[in-house]
Order: structure tokens, then sequence, then C-alpha cells
């Protein structure tokens, strides 16, 4: 609660201010500050500023005007006049030639690939394909099939392990090696 009387001038309450800090109860944690008058006098106010003078706006940039960044459009079609310049052409060409030699690389293995595998199913188309393929073929789809059923029947029973998977595929891989050393 704010005392009666007259108000003090800001003097009054600095000096009274600093005065109270002399008047410090002590607690074992804690500091208590007693008598402490209310500041009544305000913070000096703000400066000011002056809006007298605008800014000059001769140095921004107008934005309907071509941008300082903007090139002509045939930029890249003119004559080279730095060393920067001459090296990046350098580099871009040799960028297309690289691009343009796996290209052609990767088209002629493409074309291996398929020669490869027309071979493969002309050979069989020919008759030559022998009861043994037919039933190395229809050996391998059953004992996938059986194989597929077990796991099936383990995961649902809740037994199916990373060892059962792995055993199933070592089987696979073993017949698999069998038919292709021996069915040639």
């Amino acid at each position: 609660m704010a005392a009666k009387g007259p108000k003090q001038t800001p003097e009054e309450v600095r000096s009274s201010f600093f005065l109270a800090f002399d008047r410090v109860i002590s607690f074992s944690p804690l500091r208590i500050v007693t008598n402490i008058p209310s500041l009544q006098a305000a913070a000096p106010p703000p400066p000011e500023i002056s809006v007298d003078s605008t800014a000059s706006t001769s140095s921004l940039v107008d934005v309907d005007m071509p941008s300082v960044h903007t090139v002509p459009h045939d930029f890249l079609e003119q004559e080279i006049q730095t060393e920067t310049q001459a090296d990046r052409v350098d580099r871009e060409e040799k960028a297309r030639a690289e691009a343009d030699l796996a290209k052609k690389k990767a088209a002629s293995k493409a074309r291996k690939a398929d020669s490869w595998l027309k071979r493969q199913f002309s050979s069989l188309s020919d008759g030559t394909a022998s009861a043994l393929v037919v039933s190395n073929l229809v050996g391998v789809v059953g004992l996938s099939a059986f194989l597929g059923y077990k796991a099936w029947g383990l995961y649902e029973r809740g037994r199916l392990s990373w060892q059962s998977v792995g055993l199933g595929l070592g089987i696979l891989g073993v017949v698999g090696l069998g038919e292709g050393i021996f069915g040639r």
C-alpha cells in the first residue's frame, strides 16, 4: 500500500531505493529486502526518432527494370573471353563425351544380354529340351512348393526361425548347384 503524503522527487526515490539495501533481513537460503518504497518516478522517456528527413531511394533497385543478374539469351554462344570460360567449355565437352561412351557401352551390354537370352530360348524351342530338363524344372518347383508349405506351417505355429529359413534356402541352393553341374 502506498504511503500517504507528498510524492517524492526522482532524486529522493533513487536515494531511498539504495538506502533500502542497507536494511536487508537475511535468512538461510533466502534474502528478503524490506521497506523498499514503491518507485513512483517513472523511467526516463525513450528517445524519439524524428521523421523530418526521408530516406534516399536512389540506391534501391527498381523491380520493374531488368535485374543486374540477368544475362543475354545468347550468352553460351558468345565467343570465349577468359580462361575460366575455356575451362568450362572443355569440362562440358569431356562430360558429354564420357556420357556418350557410357551410353554406347550400356547399349552394347544390353544387346549382348539380349542375344544370350534369345539363344537360350531358341535352344529350348528347337525341341532339344530333353526330358531331363523338364524333370529338373518339375523337381525344383515341387521342392520349392514343399519347403514353402512346411515354412508356412512353422510360421502358423510360431516356430519359424532364421535357422529353418536358412536350412530351406541351403537345400534349394544345393539342389540348384547339383542341377547346374549334372544337368548339362
